[in-house]
């Protein structure tokens, strides 16, 4: 078992990650599970997707934990990209362009990343698309000229006011042609799509990975722990109750 650790989803196929770092991938983490982690004594963490809604979401404590203990812990595109643009300042390694949207003030929904997906029997398919990734993919359709800078902004507006269960490409041009949007430019970019749509949350997961192993290869010293971490009732209780990690 590799002393590397990934939590990931639908944002990137085991497969292909496994590909950019020798890793031990776990499915999309979820509350406890980086308490879990951390009684392997892990190289390092990373974090790309998360569950969250049904599921209580991982809790920043626990990342705080890991860090305190000295465990470098990533985050990107997803889960990982929200967490990592909170938890920077204390020493969490965020890496991509969502992770710095996000840190930067850009973006703040987390909705921006949300997608459905199918079950982890499936490989986790994404069924709806996220909103980082449309925002990409019609900027280049507007740099490319494919549509005009209007309407690029107005597709963008109409995804934004999808629900993320209900958010994709075909939703959307669909309620544009129905609010009169210029039906050439839609006819476009829709001929256009297959092959210029950007996936930025693979992009950037990819890159996590990337990094991962450069400065795990590197023996990269990593940024100590500038914080005093507070044992309270509430996290001994959630020590107590985290299950042995399942694998």
């Amino acid at each position: 078992m590799s002393e590397v650790f990934v939590f990931l989803g639908p944002t990137l196929p085991r497969a292909e990650a496994a590909l950019e770092l020798d890793a031990t991938f776990l499915p999309p983490v979820a509350q406890g599970d980086v308490i879990r982690v951390c009684a392997e004594k892990p190289k390092a963490i990373g974090i790309v997707d998360g569950f969250f809604e049904s599921v209580p979401s991982v809790w920043h404590k626990e990342i705080l934990f890991a860090l305190h203990a000295g465990i470098p812990v990533f985050g990107a595109s997803s889960m990982g990209a929200l967490r990592a643009a909170e938890l920077h300042p204390f020493g969490m390694i965020g890496v991509g362009a969502i992770f710095e949207a996000y840190r930067d003030g850009r973006l703040e929904d987390d909705d921006e990343v949300a997608v459905v997906h199918g079950p982890a029997e499936l490989g986790y398919p994404a069924l709806s698309e996220a909103m980082v990734n449309i925002r990409r993919t019609l900027a280049d359709a507007v740099a490319e000229r494919v549509v005009s800078r209007d309407v690029g902004f107005r597709l963008e507006s109409i995804a934004k006011e999808l629900p993320y269960r209900d958010r994709g490409y075909g939703r959307a041009l669909r309620l544009a042609a129905d609010l009169g949007l210029p039906a050439d430019e839609l006819a476009a970019f829709k001929a256009w799509l297959p092959a210029g749509r950007f996936d930025q949350k693979r992009d950037d997961a990819r890159r996590m990975l990337r990094t991962m192993r450069r400065q795990l290869d590197r023996n990269a010293a990593m940024p100590e722990a500038r914080f005093h971490f507070e044992r309270t009732a509430l996290w001994d209780r959630a020590m107590r109750e985290a299950a042995p990690l399942a694998m």
